[in-house]
């Protein structure tokens, strides 16, 4: 059986440590010869690539494995790339959501103003990347899941409009089947979906049993409404990701009709939401407190034993078993389902077909095969159709250096609502992120940002 070599974009990353575990958990289904971790902060990624070398020693000796901060080695040879790069790191996610918040908007990682400061700061660093690993490894499959995946699939759509080995997927739609799997007790692989959207914005019409083929949807709504929702691995979870799944109750209550996406609550109750979040402490904290101290605690604890002993932990880690999975999909032309991030061109037939919009796709050795919803009903188009306007005017804003194409995205997006607070909460961002977006011009010429280069 062929084996490949992967280099995960992102060695740094909390999440890392879940590839490392889940790529020796799956070494049978999806063989490795080769891993890279790649990062470009080397004292963040040098306890996650210590912590692989002793873990790959001991349960995968013949994989060849190092860390580096160097592109060359990263990419050449690849056959997948996996990105999961966090452009501005943890410090700037908190000011994406404290300087939104502190105005009375939503501050969050990919919704709303926060989620478009970190989109112009992601497609600058994504661009740059592709246009590395091309020139390095023209053939590679890049499997792109950084944040903001629907503003950087838009970004990558127009940069590299041929390119069919570049592809866009969020775990978050499977976190939702995971966790209708706790709900219903049964394995979540037997459940089929029906579901339609944009990132982080969509929605589940149908939940079939794969084995009956009966449509589960009816009993998902009965348990929704009786015992509310908890995340497939609730007892993993910081609390804001409890309250955030809790929230499914709420919106089913208020729209029945079908299961929504998480975070399809910041959309539906912004001020509600708004008025509910602490701007002095938001999901950022959490993460600094919560899953990065965890994830760097078991780190120095294996390199300070010099051996993983007992601390392999075998739970499934679902973010990067889903990842290893559509790599498997495509590398071993399985044509297994998968909810990708692709270009519309009819999937949901009442939408613009140059929107990127979140569907079931068949997944194989030619990339996505998107699986047609056909019309979707009124409210949820409008909805969807708002935000793909707020994500095409911002990626206009990017490529055109416009500060009145970033005013009118902020403008329009329900999260923000209003001209003047618009421009408020811009400005600010653009303070914030002097050097890490593109120069922005105003329509009499004066610049708003210093110039960042985004081209190959």
């Amino acid at each position: 059986m062929k084996e490949f070599n992967v280099c995960i974009v992102g060695g740094g990353s909390t999440y890392t440590l879940g590839f490392l575990k889940s790529f020796v958990r799956l070494r049978e289904e999806f063989p490795l010869k080769k891993l890279v971790l790649f990062d470009i902060d080397p004292e963040r990624q040098e306890p996650i690539g210590k912590y692989g070398e002793i873990l790959f020693s001991e349960r995968f000796p013949e994989l060849e494995f190092s860390y580096t901060t160097d592109i060359n080695e990263a990419y050449t040879g690849m056959d997948f790339v996996f990105m999961q790069m966090r452009a501005g790191g943890l410090d700037m996610r908190a000011k994406d959501e404290h300087i939104p918040l502190s105005m009375g908007m939503i501050g969050q990682e990919t919704c709303g103003a926060g989620g478009m400061a970190y989109g112009m700061r992601s497609c600058v660093d994504m661009i740059k990347a592709v246009h590395d690993i091309r020139r390095l490894a023209p053939a590679a499959w890049i499997l792109n899941y950084s944040n903001p995946a629907a503003i950087v699939a838009e970004a990558l759509r127009r940069e590299f409009p041929g390119d069919k080995r570049l592809l866009n997927i969020c775990d978050q739609p499977e976190n939702v089947v995971r966790s209708c799997s706790r709900l219903l007790g049964c394995d979540w692989e037997d459940l089929d979906p029906v579901y339609f959207g944009l990132n982080h914005y969509g929605w589940f019409t149908n939940m079939y049993d794969m084995k009956t083929g009966k449509d589960l949807m009816p009993e998902i709504r009965r348990r929704i409404k009786e015992n509310g929702f908890l995340p497939q691995d609730a007892e993993q979870r910081d609390q804001s990701w409890l309250d955030t799944y809790g929230m499914v109750q709420t919106i089913m209550n208020d729209f029945p009709d079908f299961l929504p996406n998480t975070y399809d609550q910041y959309y539906l109750y912004p001020e509600y939401k708004a008025s509910h979040l602490n701007p002095d402490y938001t999901r950022a904290d959490e993460v600094k407190d919560g899953r990065e101290k965890r994830v760097f605690t078991e780190c120095r604890e294996v390199i300070a034993a010099g051996k993983l002993g007992d601390r392999f932990d075998a739970i499934s880690d679902a973010h990067a078993e889903m990842m290893i999975k559509v790599a498997e999909s495509i590398a071993f032309n399985k044509n297994d389902r998968h909810i990708m991030i692709v270009e519309n061109n009819g999937a949901i037939a009442n939408m613009q077909d140059d929107a990127m919009v979140e569907v079931a796709c068949e997944l194989g050795a030619n990339g996505p095969r998107p699986l047609g919803v056909g019309n979707i009903p009124q409210f949820h188009l409008g909805l969807l159709v708002n935000q793909v306007s707020v994500e095409k005017l911002l990626v206009d804003a990017f490529f055109e250096h416009s500060y009145q194409k970033a005013l009118e995205a902020f403008t329009l997006s329900r999260l923000v609502g209003d001209a003047k607070k618009a421009r408020k909460v811009l400005d600010a961002l653009i303070e914030a992120n002097q050097g890490m977006w593109p120069e922005l011009t105003d329509p009499k010429g004066r610049a708003r940002t210093e110039r960042v280069r985004i081209g190959g």
